[in-house]
């Protein structure tokens, strides 16, 4: 039995340009498929905005990635000047190491969405340029929409999810309503 000792939180963002492979550390990191994950830097409040996001508490993520390479950043930037970013699919996983920080099994999806907007934040530090990238994300939960006192349909909300995020499963948030619309509840007699 292998035991959990650390863990590696990945960010991996579909660009239609191509997969970039992110993970908080230094250095290279090299998975089991061989795909190679760039080192970067996440932001103090990263963690804690990727939980609230992994839990519905927040409607965006916003994700602070620092000590980007320049050639990273620019390919980035090109691929945001083309046009190529909004929209573009980003999942955060975890990754179960052991206590030689070795990885076991398979990262774990924790989160997915899809860029609603991206920002760049370059200064020179030491004669270098230090690029930050900030990327705004909006998940599943953020799909969901009710105009005010309308309610919310089975049907309308599988299209418009659909329609939205073709990719992700169906959404079943209101599949009980017409069951509930039918329904009557009796308050208990207290004595």
């Amino acid at each position: 039995m292998t035991v959990v000792r650390s863990l590696k939180v990945l960010a991996r963002i579909d660009f239609p340009t191509g997969t970039l492979r992110l993970w908080e550390g230094s250095g290279p990191y090299l998975d089991a498929d061989g795909n190679v994950w760039r080192s970067c830097v996440l932001g103090d409040d990263a963690l804690d905005a990727i939980e609230t996001a992994i839990n519905a508490e927040a409607w965006t993520l916003e994700l602070g990635i620092s000590g980007v390479a320049r050639d990273l950043a620019d390919g980035i930037w090109q691929d945001m000047q083309d046009g190529n970013v909004i929209d573009s699919v980003i999942r955060i996983l975890i990754q179960d190491c052991d206590d030689t920080d070795q990885p076991v099994g398979e990262p774990e999806v924790k989160f997915t969405g899809r860029i609603d907007n991206l920002r760049f934040d370059d200064a020179v530090q030491d004669r270098q340029i230090r690029s930050a990238i900030i990327i705004e994300c909006t998940n599943r939960f953020a799909l969901r929409s009710l105009t005010n006192g309308a309610v919310l349909s089975d049907v309308d909300q599988r299209v418009r999810a659909a329609r939205l995020n073709p990719e992700a499963d169906a959404d079943r948030f209101c599949e009980r309503v017409p069951s509930l619309g039918q329904k009557t509840i009796n308050w208990p007699v207290w004595n």
